[in-house]
C-alpha cells in the first residue's frame, strides 16, 4: 500500500512595499517652506500591516 504525502507548507510572499515588516517610514515636512523635520513610521497601506503580499 502506498503512503500518502503531506502537502508542503509554504510561507506567504512578503509585501514588496514594506518588505514584510508591516511598517513604512515617511519623511515629515513642517512649515511653509516644507522643511524636513524627521521620519515617522506608519502602517503599510498595501498589506494593511500584515506583512504578506495582497492577493490579486
Amino acid at each position: 500500500m502506498a503512503t500518502r504525502r503531506k502537502p508542503a507548507v509554504t510561507e506567504p510572499a512578503k509585501c514588496p512595499v514594506c518588505k514584510g515588516s508591516g511598517e513604512v517610514s515617511r519623511t515629515v515636512h513642517v512649515g511653509r517652506k516644507g522643511r524636513v523635520a524627521g521620519e515617522q513610521t506608519g502602517l503599510c497601506l498595501n498589506c494593511l500591516g500584515s506583512g504578506e503580499a495582497p492577493s490579486t
